[in-house]
Protein backbone atom coordinates (compact mmCIF):
# COMPACT_ATOMS: atom_id res chain seq x y z
CA UNK A 1 0.00 0.00 0.00
CA UNK A 2 2.56 3.26 0.51
CA UNK A 3 5.75 2.99 1.02
CA UNK A 4 4.06 -0.12 2.62
CA UNK A 5 3.32 -1.81 -0.50
CA UNK A 6 4.18 -0.10 -3.44
CA UNK A 7 6.80 2.30 -3.55
CA UNK A 8 8.98 4.06 -0.58
CA UNK A 9 8.99 5.00 2.97
CA UNK A 10 6.77 8.11 2.09
CA UNK A 11 3.32 7.55 2.10
CA UNK A 12 3.20 8.60 -1.17
CA UNK A 13 4.24 5.27 -2.12
CA UNK A 14 1.58 3.28 -0.84
CA UNK A 15 0.48 0.10 -3.09
CA UNK A 16 1.68 -3.05 -4.37
CA UNK A 17 2.34 -1.17 -7.76
CA UNK A 18 -0.73 0.42 -8.72
CA UNK A 19 0.40 3.07 -10.44
CA UNK A 20 -0.61 6.44 -11.59
CA UNK A 21 -3.69 5.39 -13.47
CA UNK A 22 -4.60 8.15 -15.87
CA UNK A 23 -7.19 11.00 -15.07
CA UNK A 24 -9.10 9.60 -17.96
CA UNK A 25 -8.80 5.96 -17.97
CA UNK A 26 -7.95 3.11 -15.87
CA UNK A 27 -6.81 -0.23 -15.26
CA UNK A 28 -8.85 -3.03 -13.44
CA UNK A 29 -7.01 -3.43 -10.24
CA UNK A 30 -6.13 -7.16 -11.11
CA UNK A 31 -4.52 -6.15 -14.15
CA UNK A 32 -2.09 -2.94 -12.48
CA UNK A 33 -0.71 -4.98 -9.99
CA UNK A 34 -3.80 -4.84 -7.11
CA UNK A 35 -4.62 -8.27 -7.83
CA UNK A 36 -7.71 -9.78 -6.21
CA UNK A 37 -7.03 -12.93 -3.85
CA UNK A 38 -9.59 -15.05 -5.65
CA UNK A 39 -6.63 -14.09 -9.15
CA UNK A 40 -3.98 -14.80 -6.81
CA UNK A 41 -5.21 -18.13 -6.01
CA UNK A 42 -6.01 -19.33 -8.92
CA UNK A 43 -2.42 -17.82 -10.44
CA UNK A 44 -0.35 -19.33 -7.36
CA UNK A 45 -0.16 -23.38 -8.71
CA UNK A 46 -0.46 -22.46 -12.47
CA UNK A 47 3.33 -22.20 -12.99
CA UNK A 48 6.34 -24.27 -11.17
CA UNK A 49 9.99 -24.48 -12.43
CA UNK A 50 10.92 -28.03 -13.21
CA UNK A 51 13.59 -28.91 -10.09
CA UNK A 52 15.45 -31.10 -13.04
CA UNK A 53 15.37 -28.37 -15.39
CA UNK A 54 18.73 -25.60 -14.72
CA UNK A 55 17.76 -22.40 -16.29
CA UNK A 56 19.24 -19.07 -16.50
CA UNK A 57 16.76 -17.78 -14.43
CA UNK A 58 17.84 -20.25 -11.41
CA UNK A 59 21.50 -19.22 -11.69
CA UNK A 60 20.99 -15.49 -12.29
CA UNK A 61 18.32 -15.84 -9.02
CA UNK A 62 21.18 -17.56 -7.06
CA UNK A 63 23.80 -15.03 -7.81
CA UNK A 64 21.45 -12.50 -6.68
CA UNK A 65 20.93 -13.61 -3.40
CA UNK A 66 24.46 -14.36 -3.06
CA UNK A 67 25.02 -9.96 -3.93
CA UNK A 68 21.58 -9.32 -1.50
CA UNK A 69 23.32 -11.34 1.46
CA UNK A 70 26.04 -8.38 3.04
CA UNK A 71 23.47 -6.18 3.52
CA UNK A 72 20.72 -7.97 5.25
CA UNK A 73 23.44 -9.96 7.14
CA UNK A 74 23.59 -5.62 8.46
CA UNK A 75 19.74 -6.45 9.61
CA UNK A 76 19.03 -10.36 9.98
CA UNK A 77 21.15 -12.97 11.13
CA UNK A 78 22.66 -15.62 9.37
CA UNK A 79 20.08 -18.05 10.72
CA UNK A 80 17.10 -16.02 9.59
CA UNK A 81 18.63 -15.35 6.11
CA UNK A 82 19.68 -18.85 5.60
CA UNK A 83 16.27 -20.14 6.55
CA UNK A 84 14.52 -18.02 4.34
CA UNK A 85 16.46 -18.52 1.72
CA UNK A 86 18.64 -21.93 1.05
CA UNK A 87 15.89 -23.13 -0.73
CA UNK A 88 14.48 -20.63 -2.30
CA UNK A 89 13.88 -20.30 -6.14
CA UNK A 90 12.33 -17.59 -7.77
CA UNK A 91 8.51 -17.41 -8.16
CA UNK A 92 7.62 -18.01 -12.01
CA UNK A 93 3.81 -16.89 -11.80
CA UNK A 94 5.30 -13.64 -10.26
CA UNK A 95 8.06 -13.49 -13.56
CA UNK A 96 4.81 -13.81 -15.22
CA UNK A 97 2.85 -11.54 -13.87
CA UNK A 98 5.64 -8.91 -13.80
CA UNK A 99 5.86 -9.43 -18.06
CA UNK A 100 2.02 -9.06 -18.17
CA UNK A 101 0.85 -6.20 -20.44
CA UNK A 102 -3.19 -6.05 -20.25
CA UNK A 103 -5.41 -6.90 -23.30
CA UNK A 104 -7.73 -4.28 -21.92
CA UNK A 105 -8.48 -1.97 -19.71
CA UNK A 106 -11.62 -0.27 -17.71
CA UNK A 107 -13.10 2.92 -17.87
CA UNK A 108 -13.46 4.46 -14.24
CA UNK A 109 -17.36 3.50 -13.92
CA UNK A 110 -16.91 -0.43 -14.79
CA UNK A 111 -13.92 -0.16 -12.02
CA UNK A 112 -16.34 1.02 -10.21
CA UNK A 113 -19.44 -1.07 -11.01
CA UNK A 114 -16.26 -3.81 -9.89
CA UNK A 115 -15.01 -2.60 -6.25
CA UNK A 116 -18.31 -0.19 -5.25
CA UNK A 117 -21.45 -2.93 -5.82
CA UNK A 118 -24.05 -3.82 -3.08
CA UNK A 119 -22.42 -7.02 -1.94
CA UNK A 120 -19.26 -4.87 -0.76
CA UNK A 121 -21.07 -2.14 0.39
CA UNK A 122 -23.22 -4.57 3.01
CA UNK A 123 -20.00 -6.36 3.61
CA UNK A 124 -18.94 -3.28 5.08
CA UNK A 125 -21.93 -2.28 6.87
CA UNK A 126 -21.65 -5.83 8.73
CA UNK A 127 -18.07 -5.83 9.37
CA UNK A 128 -18.73 -1.83 10.98
CA UNK A 129 -21.34 -3.67 13.23
CA UNK A 130 -19.40 -6.78 14.08
CA UNK A 131 -16.09 -4.59 15.01
CA UNK A 132 -18.31 -1.52 16.38
CA UNK A 133 -15.95 -1.29 19.90
CA UNK A 134 -12.69 -1.69 17.11
CA UNK A 135 -13.72 1.27 14.80
CA UNK A 136 -14.71 3.10 17.60
CA UNK A 137 -11.63 2.95 19.38
CA UNK A 138 -9.65 3.92 16.28
CA UNK A 139 -11.40 6.54 15.01
CA UNK A 140 -11.43 8.09 18.29
CA UNK A 141 -7.31 7.44 18.74
CA UNK A 142 -6.73 8.21 15.20
CA UNK A 143 -9.36 11.35 13.79
CA UNK A 144 -9.60 8.99 10.44
CA UNK A 145 -12.92 8.23 9.19
CA UNK A 146 -14.60 4.61 10.07
CA UNK A 147 -16.03 5.21 6.56
CA UNK A 148 -12.99 5.39 4.70
CA UNK A 149 -10.85 3.04 7.12
CA UNK A 150 -13.90 0.41 6.69
CA UNK A 151 -13.43 1.12 2.55
CA UNK A 152 -9.92 0.75 2.08
CA UNK A 153 -9.83 -2.92 4.11
CA UNK A 154 -12.63 -3.65 1.55
CA UNK A 155 -11.20 -2.44 -1.70
CA UNK A 156 -8.34 -4.02 -0.04
CA UNK A 157 -8.72 -7.53 1.13
CA UNK A 158 -12.71 -7.45 0.53
CA UNK A 159 -12.53 -7.16 4.98
CA UNK A 160 -10.26 -9.08 5.20
CA UNK A 161 -11.12 -12.67 3.50
CA UNK A 162 -8.90 -12.28 0.57
CA UNK A 163 -4.82 -11.38 1.27
CA UNK A 164 -3.55 -13.50 -1.19
CA UNK A 165 -1.50 -16.63 -1.18
CA UNK A 166 2.25 -15.73 -2.16
CA UNK A 167 5.08 -15.75 0.06
CA UNK A 168 6.17 -12.52 0.73
CA UNK A 169 9.90 -13.61 0.90
CA UNK A 170 9.53 -15.12 -1.97
CA UNK A 171 7.86 -12.97 -4.33
CA UNK A 172 10.01 -9.76 -2.88
CA UNK A 173 12.90 -11.83 -3.43
CA UNK A 174 11.62 -12.56 -7.23
CA UNK A 175 11.26 -9.02 -7.62
CA UNK A 176 14.46 -7.75 -5.80
CA UNK A 177 15.77 -9.69 -8.88
CA UNK A 178 13.81 -9.22 -11.96
CA UNK A 179 12.24 -6.41 -13.44
CA UNK A 180 11.95 -2.08 -13.76
CA UNK A 181 12.16 -1.97 -9.95
CA UNK A 182 15.21 -4.06 -8.19
CA UNK A 183 15.69 -1.55 -5.71
CA UNK A 184 12.84 -0.85 -4.28
CA UNK A 185 12.16 -5.00 -3.92
CA UNK A 186 15.60 -5.21 -2.88
CA UNK A 187 14.42 -2.88 0.25
CA UNK A 188 11.05 -4.77 0.54
CA UNK A 189 12.84 -7.99 0.71
CA UNK A 190 15.35 -6.92 3.37
CA UNK A 191 12.12 -5.46 5.33
CA UNK A 192 10.51 -8.48 4.86
CA UNK A 193 13.25 -10.73 6.05
CA UNK A 194 13.48 -8.04 9.33
CA UNK A 195 9.69 -8.85 10.07
CA UNK A 196 10.45 -12.39 10.22
CA UNK A 197 13.63 -11.93 12.54
CA UNK A 198 11.44 -9.74 14.97
CA UNK A 199 8.98 -12.45 15.08
CA UNK A 200 6.18 -10.38 14.49
CA UNK A 201 5.05 -12.84 11.28
CA UNK A 202 5.25 -16.52 11.32
CA UNK A 203 6.91 -17.73 7.72
CA UNK A 204 3.88 -19.94 7.38
CA UNK A 205 1.56 -17.27 7.68
CA UNK A 206 3.91 -14.55 5.78
CA UNK A 207 1.59 -14.94 2.56
CA UNK A 208 -0.18 -12.25 0.49
CA UNK A 209 -0.17 -10.02 -3.35
CA UNK A 210 2.26 -11.60 -5.59
CA UNK A 211 4.31 -8.08 -5.51
CA UNK A 212 4.93 -8.81 -1.58
CA UNK A 213 1.73 -6.60 0.01
CA UNK A 214 0.31 -8.59 2.98
CA UNK A 215 -2.45 -8.72 5.81
CA UNK A 216 -5.58 -7.16 5.94
CA UNK A 217 -4.83 -3.70 4.67
CA UNK A 218 -2.09 -4.99 2.24
CA UNK A 219 0.97 -3.27 3.43
CA UNK A 220 4.38 -3.73 1.78
CA UNK A 221 7.05 -5.01 4.26
CA UNK A 222 8.69 -1.37 4.52
CA UNK A 223 4.75 0.35 5.07
CA UNK A 224 4.97 -2.32 7.43
CA UNK A 225 7.91 -1.50 9.93
CA UNK A 226 7.30 1.90 9.59
CA UNK A 227 3.26 2.51 10.25
CA UNK A 228 1.83 -0.90 11.29
CA UNK A 229 0.39 -0.44 15.06
CA UNK A 230 0.14 -3.28 18.14
CA UNK A 231 -3.36 -1.18 18.98
CA UNK A 232 -4.18 -3.83 21.24
CA UNK A 233 -1.16 -3.80 23.12
CA UNK A 234 0.16 -7.16 23.36
CA UNK A 235 3.79 -6.86 21.93
CA UNK A 236 3.29 -6.72 18.31
CA UNK A 237 1.61 -5.58 15.68
CA UNK A 238 -0.66 -8.14 13.59
CA UNK A 239 -2.27 -7.45 10.31
CA UNK A 240 -3.26 -10.15 9.40
CA UNK A 241 -5.24 -11.50 12.16
CA UNK A 242 -6.10 -9.24 14.46
CA UNK A 243 -8.58 -6.69 13.44
CA UNK A 244 -7.74 -4.13 16.19
CA UNK A 245 -4.14 -3.50 14.59
CA UNK A 246 -5.56 -4.25 11.11
CA UNK A 247 -7.91 -1.04 11.53
CA UNK A 248 -5.49 1.14 13.39
CA UNK A 249 -2.84 0.57 11.18
CA UNK A 250 -4.86 1.76 7.85
CA UNK A 251 -6.02 4.67 9.83
CA UNK A 252 -2.19 5.53 10.80
CA UNK A 253 -0.87 5.71 7.46
CA UNK A 254 -3.84 8.34 6.98
CA UNK A 255 -3.13 10.10 9.93
CA UNK A 256 0.34 10.43 9.08
CA UNK A 257 -0.38 11.23 5.90
CA UNK A 258 -2.17 14.80 7.00
CA UNK A 259 -6.04 13.35 7.36
CA UNK A 260 -8.61 15.71 8.06
CA UNK A 261 -11.17 15.02 11.07
CA UNK A 262 -14.79 15.79 9.81
CA UNK A 263 -14.06 16.22 6.22
CA UNK A 264 -15.00 14.23 3.02
CA UNK A 265 -13.07 13.54 0.36
CA UNK A 266 -15.31 14.04 -3.17
CA UNK A 267 -18.23 15.65 -3.64
CA UNK A 268 -20.27 15.30 -6.84
CA UNK A 269 -21.26 19.09 -7.85
CA UNK A 270 -23.39 20.55 -10.49
CA UNK A 271 -21.82 22.73 -12.48
CA UNK A 272 -23.73 25.63 -14.35
CA UNK A 273 -24.97 25.99 -17.95
CA UNK A 274 -21.80 27.40 -20.14
CA UNK A 275 -19.20 26.45 -17.44
CA UNK A 276 -15.74 27.07 -18.75
CA UNK A 277 -14.04 23.21 -18.46
CA UNK A 278 -11.25 25.01 -18.99
CA UNK A 279 -11.08 25.22 -15.27
CA UNK A 280 -9.90 21.93 -14.34
CA UNK A 281 -6.98 22.20 -14.06
CA UNK A 282 -7.40 24.73 -11.19
CA UNK A 283 -7.19 24.20 -7.65
CA UNK A 284 -9.42 26.84 -5.57
CA UNK A 285 -11.35 27.30 -2.07
CA UNK A 286 -14.64 25.76 -2.06
CA UNK A 287 -16.12 29.27 -1.24
CA UNK A 288 -14.48 30.67 -4.72
CA UNK A 289 -16.19 27.43 -6.43
CA UNK A 290 -19.39 27.80 -5.13
CA UNK A 291 -18.78 31.89 -5.97
CA UNK A 292 -18.78 30.22 -9.67
CA UNK A 293 -21.76 28.36 -9.61
CA UNK A 294 -20.38 25.19 -8.98
CA UNK A 295 -22.46 24.00 -6.17
CA UNK A 296 -22.34 20.41 -4.20
CA UNK A 297 -25.70 17.98 -4.61
CA UNK A 298 -24.79 16.05 -1.06
CA UNK A 299 -26.78 17.89 1.91
CA UNK A 300 -24.20 18.85 4.97
CA UNK A 301 -22.20 21.96 5.56
CA UNK A 302 -18.12 21.93 3.91
CA UNK A 303 -15.66 24.05 5.03
CA UNK A 304 -15.41 26.03 2.28
CA UNK A 305 -11.93 27.54 3.45
CA UNK A 306 -10.22 23.73 1.80
CA UNK A 307 -8.72 23.84 -1.54
CA UNK A 308 -10.31 21.68 -3.95
CA UNK A 309 -10.16 20.81 -7.79
CA UNK A 310 -12.69 19.99 -10.04
CA UNK A 311 -12.99 16.89 -11.77
CA UNK A 312 -14.03 15.46 -14.95
CA UNK A 313 -12.78 11.95 -14.91
CA UNK A 314 -15.56 10.94 -17.73
CA UNK A 315 -15.31 14.52 -19.52
CA UNK A 316 -17.77 17.06 -19.78
CA UNK A 317 -20.33 14.01 -20.82
CA UNK A 318 -20.31 12.40 -17.39
CA UNK A 319 -20.31 13.27 -13.63
CA UNK A 320 -18.14 16.60 -12.25
CA UNK A 321 -16.82 16.14 -8.65
CA UNK A 322 -14.52 18.49 -6.68
CA UNK A 323 -11.55 16.50 -4.74
CA UNK A 324 -10.58 17.99 -1.44
CA UNK A 325 -7.57 17.00 0.79
CA UNK A 326 -8.27 13.97 2.14
CA UNK A 327 -8.80 12.57 -1.50
CA UNK A 328 -4.82 13.23 -1.92
CA UNK A 329 -4.62 11.66 1.65
CA UNK A 330 -5.67 8.35 0.29
CA UNK A 331 -3.83 8.82 -2.79
CA UNK A 332 -0.94 8.51 0.03
CA UNK A 333 -2.07 5.57 0.44
CA UNK A 334 -2.37 4.42 -3.18
CA UNK A 335 -1.47 6.82 -5.51
CA UNK A 336 -4.15 5.48 -8.39
CA UNK A 337 -6.85 7.83 -8.87
CA UNK A 338 -9.80 5.22 -9.75
CA UNK A 339 -8.16 3.43 -6.19
CA UNK A 340 -8.98 6.88 -4.58
CA UNK A 341 -12.18 7.45 -6.15
CA UNK A 342 -13.23 4.10 -5.34
CA UNK A 343 -12.27 4.14 -1.73
CA UNK A 344 -13.98 7.75 -1.24
CA UNK A 345 -17.16 6.27 -3.26
CA UNK A 346 -17.37 3.17 -0.90
CA UNK A 347 -17.13 4.98 2.00
CA UNK A 348 -19.57 6.85 1.34
CA UNK A 349 -22.20 4.28 0.27
CA UNK A 350 -21.69 2.51 3.26
CA UNK A 351 -22.33 5.22 5.48
CA UNK A 352 -26.13 5.33 3.71
CA UNK A 353 -25.13 8.10 1.31
CA UNK A 354 -26.75 8.22 -2.08
CA UNK A 355 -24.50 6.72 -5.21
CA UNK A 356 -23.92 9.21 -8.12
CA UNK A 357 -26.30 10.86 -9.36
CA UNK A 358 -25.71 12.02 -13.26
CA UNK A 359 -24.90 8.77 -15.36
CA UNK A 360 -21.53 7.79 -16.41
CA UNK A 361 -21.09 8.23 -20.40
CA UNK A 362 -20.95 4.24 -20.99
CA UNK A 363 -21.11 4.26 -24.44
CA UNK A 364 -17.45 5.97 -24.45
CA UNK A 365 -14.61 3.38 -25.83
CA UNK A 366 -11.63 3.76 -23.48
CA UNK A 367 -8.23 4.27 -25.30
CA UNK A 368 -6.14 1.57 -25.09
CA UNK A 369 -2.17 1.89 -23.98
CA UNK A 370 -1.00 2.06 -27.70
CA UNK A 371 -3.62 4.80 -28.47
CA UNK A 372 -2.62 6.90 -25.54
CA UNK A 373 0.49 6.81 -26.48
CA UNK A 374 -0.27 7.97 -30.23
CA UNK A 375 -2.78 10.65 -28.50
CA UNK A 376 0.32 12.29 -26.73
CA UNK A 377 2.62 12.38 -29.60
CA UNK A 378 0.15 14.18 -31.80
CA UNK A 379 -0.35 16.57 -29.04
CA UNK A 380 3.50 17.33 -29.27
CA UNK A 381 3.19 17.12 -33.20
CA UNK A 382 1.22 20.15 -33.03
CA UNK A 383 2.62 22.09 -30.72
CA UNK A 384 1.44 20.73 -27.29
CA UNK A 385 3.62 19.81 -24.45
CA UNK A 386 1.99 16.48 -23.68
CA UNK A 387 5.24 14.59 -21.91
CA UNK A 388 7.15 11.74 -23.32
CA UNK A 389 4.50 9.00 -24.97
CA UNK A 390 3.97 7.10 -22.43
CA UNK A 391 0.31 6.37 -22.08
CA UNK A 392 0.05 7.49 -19.42
CA UNK A 393 -1.89 10.41 -18.87
CA UNK A 394 -0.91 12.50 -15.90
CA UNK A 395 -0.83 16.99 -15.85
CA UNK A 396 1.44 17.55 -18.27
CA UNK A 397 -1.29 15.52 -20.70
CA UNK A 398 -4.33 16.78 -19.68
CA UNK A 399 -3.00 20.42 -19.74
CA UNK A 400 -2.17 20.08 -23.45
CA UNK A 401 -5.48 18.57 -24.02
CA UNK A 402 -7.06 21.39 -22.67
CA UNK A 403 -4.82 23.60 -24.58
CA UNK A 404 -5.38 21.89 -27.90
CA UNK A 405 -9.02 21.81 -26.92
CA UNK A 406 -9.28 25.39 -26.59
CA UNK A 407 -7.66 26.26 -30.01
CA UNK A 408 -10.14 23.58 -31.49
CA UNK A 409 -12.99 25.08 -30.30
CA UNK A 410 -14.05 21.73 -28.60
CA UNK A 411 -15.08 21.98 -24.80
CA UNK A 412 -11.84 21.81 -23.10
CA UNK A 413 -12.24 18.93 -20.29
CA UNK A 414 -9.16 17.73 -20.73
CA UNK A 415 -10.52 14.19 -21.04
CA UNK A 416 -9.01 11.65 -23.29
CA UNK A 417 -11.37 10.61 -25.70
CA UNK A 418 -11.79 8.64 -28.72
CA UNK A 419 -13.58 11.13 -30.17
CA UNK A 420 -10.53 13.66 -29.63
CA UNK A 421 -8.28 10.92 -31.05
CA UNK A 422 -10.22 10.90 -34.27
CA UNK A 423 -9.82 15.00 -34.01
CA UNK A 424 -6.29 14.73 -33.92
CA UNK A 425 -5.62 12.22 -36.56
CA UNK A 426 -7.96 14.20 -39.10
CA UNK A 427 -7.88 18.34 -38.12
Amino acid sequence: MLPKRGQNINPASVARIHRGLAAATFLVASLCGHASAADDRSAAGSATIAPDEPSDTARAFKSCMAQIAPEALRRVSRQTFDGATSALEPDPVVLERLQFQPEFELALWQYLDIVVNDGKIAAGRAALERFRAQFDAVEEAFGVDRYVIAAIWGVETNYGTEVGPFSVIRSTATLACSGRRQAYFRDQFLAALEILQRGYVAADRFRGSWSGAFGGGQFMPTTFLNYAVDFDGNGRPDIIDDVSDVLASIANVLHASGWSANAPCAVEVDLPSGFDYALVLERRPIAEWMKSEVRPLADGSIDQRQLANLSVPAGHRGPPFLLLPNFDVIKQYNPAYAYAFAVCQLAGRIRGEAGISKPWPRDERVLSSAERMELQSLLRSNGFDAGPSDGMLGPRTSAAIVAFEKKANLVPDGFASSALLDHLRHP
